[in-house]
């Protein structure tokens, strides 16, 4: 079973890339059907004033990927290395994983605010409950 973390791991890494090319394809398409110069975008302002927010979604998306999620491989790391994980922390896993999706899904094509924070509350529930429990075990 303490293998079996590694599939959560490995999902929310593939959501990582899958985000990450909607950002270039996205940007990309963007800026050559408007003929933008790369130079145009040199910096995160020239960006954001620059693209509109439906092209950037994916790239705040992308960056959101990297705060929370980061506490998620820590702990799966965590798991993993002390070969404690179970059923209850495969199934937390998996549950912080899709709320990630449906989170990055919603950010990346509706954007609907209350939708997207209740999947990131959501999400960020599952991990301070994992974070807990593994607390409590190694103390």
């Amino acid at each position: 079973m303490s293998h079996a973390i590694v599939q959560p791991v490995l999902a929310l890494m593939l959501l990582t890339f899958a985000v990450w090319v909607t950002l270039f394809v996205r940007r990309i398409t963007w800026m050559v059907s408007h003929n933008i110069d790369a130079q145009q975008l040199a910096t995160p302002e020239q960006i954001a004033s620059t693209l509109p927010e439906a092209v950037n979604r994916a790239a705040n998306n992308f960056r959101n990927l990297f705060e929370l999620p980061v506490v998620f491989y820590a702990i799966c790391l965590l798991l993993l290395a002390t070969q404690t994980s179970d059923a209850v922390y495969i199934n937390l896993a998996w549950g912080y994983v899709a709320l990630r999706v449906a989170h990055s899904f919603i950010h990346c094509t509706v954007n609907i605010v209350t939708l997207r924070f209740a999947a990131f509350a959501l999400s960020s529930i599952v991990l301070w409950i994992m974070l807990a429990r593994l607390v409590v075990e190694h103390f």
